[in-house]
């Protein structure tokens, strides 16, 4: 008989330490349904329903009109990384240079550069629990040591420095903070925030701040580490244009860092993706220098469906939801009618909602939780108003 390629196959044991995404696959089982014509009630993207501003889109177009179709410099063209370094300084009170800006393919892709600059085998990594599903396995790919921290759900999941100095790990290299968070919306405030920059710089770690929600502020302005003084030496922010603008697909990211930072993460750049795409990069210049406009108007929108969301889930007996801060998630716990229901997790749980109510969810084992799922309102009222009926009704 002859052998099949699965039975010679051996992969590299860093594909083997990662699995799949979680938000991926529930994408991808929620459309199964949706072909066969089964209405689904789809909590599951995390990205806006807005469509991308009109200005920008139209950047693009004359970017192909004028054969802009070719390679660019590594780390993004010139304009953009001043674009970039101009805004985050008018927007979030920072002060970084070109040079210590590099253009990425979206802010994952941010991240995984800039923990692949840092990150050696062992070396421990802190994450806050709940964390977004890419945190922990980028970590374990690089060989690394992803350390959870715990975050206390009465106090709406936001990390401490009290926390995390309580979590320390001895040689610890770098903490992941996502503010506000994906999955809890949990928002750090700028004080305790100072407080875990200073915990870091007496540590000797590093601070990677991911601020891909930063404008999806409910209370409050828009913050960042690194509008406080002399944060530079051990802070990297990672960010996107991805929610701010409604440019998902566009795939544009960007990560401030001190310029040896910087270098090692366009080094690896130029071996990977060799530079960004060079249209999304001239529709991200014209996103970061136009008008900001429509984040308000996607914000306002965003509060209402929170409102209208957290009004359902609390309706429900069996479940309890802390209020979101900022992003566009809830993250109810199921854990009482989990425990009366014989559900011992949140993926079988995820199942039962997909397949006897039509719902999908993302199952809080992705972040690092056992008792709750993510519901993302970034739909539209009426899908929000028809998606917890159908809570009300399975949870009942």
């Amino acid at each position: 008989m002859a052998e099949s390629v699965t039975d010679s196959l051996k992969l590299a044991d860093r594909v083997n330490r990662i699995g799949a995404s979680a938000t991926l696959a529930v994408l991808q089982d929620a459309e199964r349904l949706r072909a066969q014509g089964i209405d689904v009630v789809d909590f599951g993207p995390g990205e806006p329903d807005f469509p991308t501003p009109n200005h920008i889109k139209q950047a693009a177009v004359r970017a192909l009109e004028e054969d802009f179709t070719k390679y660019t410099p590594t780390a993004g063209i010139p304009a953009l990384r001043k674009a970039v370094c101009d805004w985050h300084a008018r927007e979030l009170r920072s002060r970084y240079e070109p040079r210590e800006c590099v253009v990425t393919v979206g802010g994952k892709h941010g991240v995984f550069e800039a923990l692949s600059a840092l990150v050696s085998r062992d070396d421990p990594v802190l994450i806050p629990v709940p964390y977004w599903v890419s945190f922990p396995e980028i970590v374990n790919y690089l060989g690394g040591r992803p350390v959870a921290v715990p975050t206390d759900e009465a106090a709406g999941f936001r990390l401490t420095a009290a926390g995390l100095e309580r979590a320390w790990v001895e040689g610890t290299r770098v903490v992941i903070l996502n503010s506000p968070s994906n999955p809890s919306g949990a928002i750090v405030d700028p004080e305790e925030f100072a407080r875990i920059l200073a915990l870091c710089r007496r540590r000797g770690a590093w601070l990677l701040s991911d601020e891909c929600y930063s404008h999806f502020v409910y209370d409050g302005a828009p913050f960042s580490i690194a509008s406080v003084a002399d944060s530079k030496p051990h802070l990297i922010i990672a960010g996107s244009l991805s929610k701010t603008f409604s440019m998902t697909g566009w795939r544009v990211g960007y990560l401030l860092a001190p310029e040896p930072i910087a270098q090692a993460v366009t080094r690896l750049q130029s071996h990977s993706t060799s530079n960004p795409t060079s249209i999304a990069q001239k529709a991200a210049l014209a996103a970061l220098t136009g008008p900001m406009d429509t984040v308000q108007t996607m914000l306002a929108e965003y509060a209402r469906r929170r409102a209208r969301v957290l009004e359902g889930l609390r309706a429900i007996p069996s479940l309890r939801c802390t209020e979101p801060q900022g992003a566009f998630y809830a993250y109810p716990n199921a854990r009482a009618w989990m425990d009366r229901a014989g559900v011992k997790t949140t993926t079988e749980l995820a199942r039962r909602l997909l397949d006897d109510a039509r719902i999908a969810v993302v199952p809080g084992e992705a972040f690092g939780t056992d008792s709750h799922f993510r519901l993302s309102y970034a739909t539209s009222m009426d899908r929000i108003t028809e998606g917890l009926r159908r809570l009300e009704q399975f949870f009942r």
